[in-house]
């Protein structure tokens, strides 16, 4: 009898490393079901990280548009003059003997080049 506990024991052993094997590979396949569901998730919430951003960035630029256009407006000499006006500044056009011309330092070509003070509208 001691015989056949032994034959059934080693039996028992060889049943047993088949179920560990499954047992592993399922574990890594269901691990690796999960990691692939969780990485689509992750680049899915990126995917909508990057479309949010990317209106925020569109808004800022029209934003930004309007402002430049604001500001060329504020720039303009008609509307300096109507604010001159408006706040009784009491400011006038500067006599051509007000206007300095400076001069350019020389560049490497020997040119020189006149510069009015102040900025002219183009």
């Amino acid at each position: 009898m001691a015989r056949n506990k032994k034959y059934r024991t080693g039996q028992t052993a060889i049943r047993f490393g088949p179920a560990v094997k499954a047992l592993v590979l399922c574990l890594f396949i269901g691990g690796s079901g999960i990691g692939y569901v969780a990485e689509k998730h992750e680049i899915y919430q990126l995917g909508q990280q990057i479309t949010k951003r990317e209106a925020v960035l569109s808004k800022m630029e029209d934003t930004n548009e309007k402002l430049k256009k604001q500001l060329g407006y504020m720039r303009s000499p008609q509307y300096l003059e109507k604010k001159i006006k408006e706040f009784n500044l009491g400011l006038v056009v500067p006599q051509q003997s007000q206007v300095w011309r400076l001069t350019e330092p020389a560049s490497q070509a020997g040119e020189q080049r006149v510069q009015l003070a102040a900025r002219e509208q183009k």
